[in-house]
């Protein structure tokens, strides 16, 4: 039975907004292919689609995903009160047992001298080893200063992860927001001209800011195929638009199945999908 079809009710209790387990990838690919489970997830910094700072309850959500590599957005590290200062990145990891690697968009001087930096941007949660890791430059709009121009500015990360022997890239992103698609436009070519100079299977998370039919995320179907979760992932409450996205390249990734989870977790509905890297 696809993820699709296996529809998992989300739990409700003690007042808390409920987590949808999606149940665990089975031993799927047998002979030359190797089964991977991805994730991408706009956490809103912490907060739950009722903008309270929870990562119990975030916490409780990646895990019944079960997935093996998760694309983490709008991830805080010790950026400001909305998060209490903390280090999303480093407490999600290791309450979950995962590599992480965090790629900011921001990092700014601490408001207190000789606290940490304030970091603002994406990360990836692994179960296997990260064996590189990089923070690319695409082109953004900045929030953090008056009157910004299109500029080229960190925060598309990328690791390599060796899974059971098989090597895949893996990147995570978060693109413009503004209804004007110019800047998408950019961070696209962008894209496209640092994942082509890898070889060999890739993994796109992230949060697009955009629907598959967008023109400005055409360009992207010529070399990867979209993970399509068949349900849209935005807001999380009644969501209405599709614009979080697992897509991988046509060559050594096959798609098994993917699926959305229904939860209040965060804005954003999470999507996971089923993967078979061929050796």
């Amino acid at each position: 039975m696809s993820l699709r079809r296996r529809t998992v009710e989300v739990l409700f209790a003690a007042g808390l907004l409920g987590v949808a387990a999606v149940p665990p990838a089975g031993a799927a690919g047998q002979g030359r292919s190797v089964p991977l489970r991805v994730a991408t997830y706009n956490i809103h910094a912490g907060a739950g689609m009722d903008n309270v700072f929870d990562l119990d309850r975030q916490t409780a959500q990646l895990r019944a995903l079960d997935a093996d590599v998760i694309g983490l957005q709008e991830v805080d590290v010790h950026w400001d009160t909305r998060s209490q200062w903390r280090d999303v990145a480093a407490e999600l990891a290791e309450r979950l047992d995962m590599q992480v690697s965090f790629a900011p968009i921001y990092s700014l001087d601490p408001t207190t001298p000789g606290a940490p930096r304030r970091e603002y941007g994406v990360a990836v949660l692994s179960r296997y080893r990260i064996v590189s890791a990089e923070n690319h430059e695409i082109t953004r709009l900045s929030t953090q200063v008056p009157d910004p121009v299109p500029a080229p500015a960190p925060g598309f990360g990328e690791v390599v992860v060796r899974v059971k022997g098989v090597p895949v890239h893996v990147y995570v992103t978060h693109l413009d927001y503004r209804p004007d698609p110019s800047v998408r436009m950019a961070q696209v070519a962008d894209t496209r001209r640092i994942m082509a100079e890898d070889r060999g299977r890739k993994v796109l998370l992230g949060d697009f800011n955009a629907e598959p039919g967008a023109p400005e995320l055409a360009p992207l179907w010529n070399e990867l195929a979209d993970a399509d979760p068949g349900a849209p992932t935005f807001p999380a409450l009644d969501p209405v638009k599709r614009i979080d996205f697992v897509a991988v390249s046509k060559d050594g990734v096959r798609v098994r199945d993917a699926a959305g989870a229904e939860t209040l977790a965060s804005d954003h509905r999470p999507v996971v999908a089923d993967l078979l890297l061929r050796r």
